[in-house]
């Protein structure tokens, strides 16, 4: 984000008063938001749907709710763009990725929530009747903040095979064992969202807002029409539909890709399209805002990884959790600084290589989006690279840490070698500022002037992992603190991203992912 569109936020007009108004949280403003999509219309007339194997109609519904089913995986060359000489394996992303997320609309007893989780999971069904839940059709992915399980799930008054009647909160939360090992008192996996060294909202932003949400839904599909269907009924206001549960507090929209097959690319194609300061520096085939693949099928966890249980000592959920094949989400939003990206701070295409995977590397130029497989850095190795260069990359600090330290094998069976990546990434580009609608735009700092931004989205284990990842990327570890400010042009990228919003949730296998744990209530 440039400093003009920073000093514009600071000093917003009074012309969105109005619009502010409108936004304000009634039902009617929410189905305007959810019936339009603005920009995006845009996207499914300048992409190409990718072309994903086809959903057989017997194809099993796996139990992981964050597992892309039936994902496009294309060998691209350094371009970004698929070729048969290409040599780097990138997971094609669905192009439209939704956010909704909601406090609950529903009295905190037994009765409703039950009532409340069995018209939710019939919503639900409803969509996966119409799509299958791949990109082709929409996938859907429903994570619970711990807001939702401190308020409405206070205790638990039945005895079941997983839990003893009485067990009160937080004691039924998975537990992560490894952080709990090492900080010497029980720490369960879901964690409330924290700010890290390098969080810096833009100026007269405030602070980091650390979000209280009870439910978060995330829509991803290559259709924009499939994502509008399933909105309206998970949060349409019918008898039939979902929303009287809900009363949604943002909807945010984004766009990722479109370029692997050579055309121009959606965040070059929309940032264009949108007067977004530095758009004409972005790589025509670029599949993010900073001209990256951010999908390297060698940087996205494999298979199961990032569920709760897979991993042997990571939580309690093996062999028999009620939150098995469940995982962790982050989500949060930041605007991304294009013109000091490109421009300032890191001019030419070198600096960028450097500054995203680790100083030292001396790339060939090239046209288009960088697609080069990160060589990957020990802790010790980013250390020697401060000494030398007093800089770090944003990828090489964080490889050691997001990573399998030895050779591994799961919970299932499946040999993992060391340096198998953990968590697996959904995050997705926005021109929302900061989302396309919120119940409270004064809080929130809504102005519908586009800018560049992230809606990032990450799935592990644990937060305790996602804690720790997100600490190397400003140069902290556990051991040792890099002698870098977190927020310098030697940092990795973190010089041009601003962070403005953070929540942690918990994702359910898709058994439980209505309304968790409501059965247990008496």
């Amino acid at each position: 984000m440039s400093d003009s569109n920073e000093n514009t936020r600071a000093g917003r007009s009074h012309g969105n008063l109005s619009r502010r108004r409108l936004l304000q949280g009634t039902a009617g403003a929410v189905g305007a938001a959810l019936a339009s999509a603005g920009i995006y219309e845009l996207v499914d007339g300048i992409a190409k749907p990718p072309d994903r194997p086809a959903a057989g109609a017997d194809s099993p519904t796996i139990q992981e709710q964050y597992i892309l089913q039936n994902e496009q995986v294309v060998m691209v060359d350094g371009s970004g763009v698929k070729s048969s000489n290409g040599t780097i394996a990138v997971r094609v992303p669905p192009l439209h990725d939704h956010v909704i997320t909601a406090r609950l609309n529903v009295p905190a007893n037994a009765k409703a929530l039950q009532e409340a989780q069995h018209h939710f999971e019939s919503a639900l069904l409803d969509v996966e009747r119409q799509f299958p839940p791949t990109p082709t059709g929409v996938a859907i992915t429903v994570a619970w903040g711990l807001p939702y399980f401190h308020h409405y799930i206070p205790a638990l008054g039945k005895t079941s095979g997983f839990f003893k009647a009485g067990t009160r909160y937080p004691e039924y939360l998975p537990v992560d064992l490894m952080t709990s090992k090492t900080e010497g008192h029980t720490v369960y996996a879901l964690q409330e969202a924290r700010t890290f060294p390098s969080d810096q909202p833009p100026p007269g932003f405030g602070p980091v807002r650390l979000e209280q949400n009870d439910v978060a839904v995330l829509l991803r599909s290559d259709s924009l029409a499939n994502v509008k269907a399933a909105q309206n009924v998970l949060f349409g206001s019918g008898s039939t539909q979902a929303g009287s549960l809900f009363k949604v507090t943002s909807i945010r929209y984004g766009f990722s890709g479109g370029g692997f097959y050579g055309q121009q690319g959606l965040p070059s194609k929309l940032a264009l399209a949108a007067g977004i300061p530095g758009a004409q520096s972005i790589p025509r085939q670029a599949q993010g805002f900073l001209g990256f693949a951010t999908t390297l099928d060698s940087n996205m966890g494999p298979g199961n990884i990032a569920n709760l249980e897979t991993l042997p000592g990571l939580t309690d959920q093996w062999p028999n959790g009620y939150f098995k094949q469940g995982t962790t989400m982050h989500l949060s939003h930041l605007f991304q600084d294009l013109v000091t990206w490109y421009g300032r701070n890191f001019p030419h295409y070198a600096d960028r290589v450097q500054a995203m995977l680790q100083p030292g590397l001396s790339p060939a130029p090239a046209p288009g989006t960088l697609a080069l497989q990160p060589p990957g850095q020990s802790e010790a190795e980013v250390a020697q690279g401060v000494q030398r260069y007093h800089a770090y990359g944003h990828t090489g600090s964080m490889s050691q840490v997001d990573s399998t330290t030895s050779p591994t094998t799961s919970n299932y069976g499946k040999a993992y070698p060391t340096g198998t990546t953990i968590p697996v990434r959904g995050d997705f580009d926005t021109l929302d500022n900061p989302f396309h609608y919120t119940s409270d735009p004064t809080a929130d700092h809504y102005s519908e002037k586009k800018a560049a931004g992230l809606h990032f989205i990450s799935f592990q284990p644990t937060i305790g992992i996602f804690n720790r990842v997100r600490l190397a990327m400003d140069g902290h570890y556990p051991d040792m603190t890099l002698p870098v400010a977190p927020r310098s042009p030697h940092a990795g990228i973190n010089s041009v991203l601003h962070t403005t919003h953070r929540q942690n949730y918990l994702v359910p296998p898709r058994r439980h992912r209505s309304f968790p744990l409501a059965e247990f209530l008496v």
